[in-house]
């Protein structure tokens, strides 16, 4: 048996590795390696949530974004981006559909964008939790202070995604300009668990200047910090961001990692994202195969999909939400997943 079987055997059984361990294995992993983890994740994964897969409806509402981020479409200084901002009305009836459709829980994600202050926010989530209140909702709006999240929380949100890209402090700074802070990331997802959300990090693998190192700093991260969700996709560049002409992230290092997190945190909500199925066509597939239990079709507007672009080449830009609930349906059953009508929590 080779070191690296015996070190995923060690995480599936004991939930934890050194950081020794974790470089060991992150450095020298081979394509056994991650069929073997991937087993041993659908297997946790099955015994826990049983052949069960998520699905979320995101509301893409704004892609407007304060923020200059290097690596992202939305980013302030990208000047070829048409930008768009949804109505309250036009955000609440794409949740009308969605519950039409089954979505149980709905993604209000968007830039960083300053026109939605927390009164129109907690307006927003108050609205729809009072017509659907056996729906969740997430939200994914970034960096907000303590008295923010707070709000939002009182209001009814359950969940909040925030990848925090990176554990390491000085890779964070490579790829975010100065007035963006790795402290603050931080303090904010530490905000949002003391506050009782469902909390989701996450990282893109193969950003630039991510090292092996970094993951493994994202590991101990992630072991300690114990998120109820963990979004993990690769890296893919966007034409318009300085970082253009950097390479794509890992495919098999992502499957990988999705797997290495279901034995790390085996209760843990796993999105296969639509990064997975850009860069490869059967992508979502292999991460439900490698451990994740959770996809998130599109339930904006057609019309503004396209303006939506963190990277190039993002798929399903096209389709109705009808016609991603349904696909998705159909995909998940061929690999022997069934999609759920359910508001889908972390299991305790």
């Amino acid at each position: 048996m080779s070191d690296n079987i015996k070190l995923i055997d060690k995480l599936k059984n004991e939930n934890t590795l050194s950081g020794d361990e974790w470089f060991s294995l992150l450095s020298s992993f081979t394509d056994e390696n991650r069929l073997y983890a991937a087993k041993a994740a659908r297997e946790i994964t099955d015994s826990i949530y049983g052949k069960d897969i998520y699905i979320r409806g995101i509301v893409e509402f704004s892609n407007i974004c304060k923020n200059d981020c290097y690596y992202c479409g939305l980013r302030a200084g990208n000047s070829n981006l048409e930008r768009y901002r949804l109505t309250e009305e036009e955000i609440y009836e794409c949740c009308k559909e969605g519950y039409e459709y089954g979505f149980r829980t709905f993604v209000l994600q968007s830039g960083e964008d300053l026109h939605f202050d927390t009164e129109t926010i907690c307006r927003i989530i108050s609205r729809i939790k009072n017509d659907y209140p056996e729906c969740a909702i997430t939200l994914s709006i970034g960096e907000k202070t303590y008295e923010e999240y707070k709000a939002y929380k009182e209001s009814g949100a359950d969940r909040y995604l925030l990848r925090h890209e990176t554990a390491n402090k000085a890779h964070y700074e490579r790829l975010h300009p100065e007035n963006m802070s790795w402290d603050n990331r931080i303090r904010c997802l530490y905000d949002l668990k003391s506050l009782g959300y469902q909390t989701g990090c996450g990282i893109m693998i193969g950003s630039p200047y991510q090292t092996t190192e970094c993951i493994v700093d994202d590991m101990l991260f992630m072991a300690d910090f114990k998120p109820e969700m963990i979004g993990l996709g690769p890296f893919l560049p966007h034409s318009d961001t300085p970082f253009r002409d950097e390479p794509k992230g890992s495919y098999e290092l992502t499957l990988l990692l999705i797997s290495l997190c279901r034995l790390m945190l085996p209760h843990a909500l796993i999105p296969a994202t639509t990064a997975l199925g850009t860069i490869k066509p059967l992508g979502r597939e292999e991460g439900v195969q490698a451990g994740a239990n959770v996809i998130m079709p599109n339930l904006s507007p057609v019309a503004v999909r396209k303006k939506y672009m963190l990277y190039d080449n993002k798929i399903c830009t096209g389709d109705s939400s009808g016609e991603c609930r349904g696909c998705i349906e159909k995909r998940m059953e061929v690999i022997g997943y069934n999609v759920v009508i359910s508001r889908g929590d972390f299991k305790a």
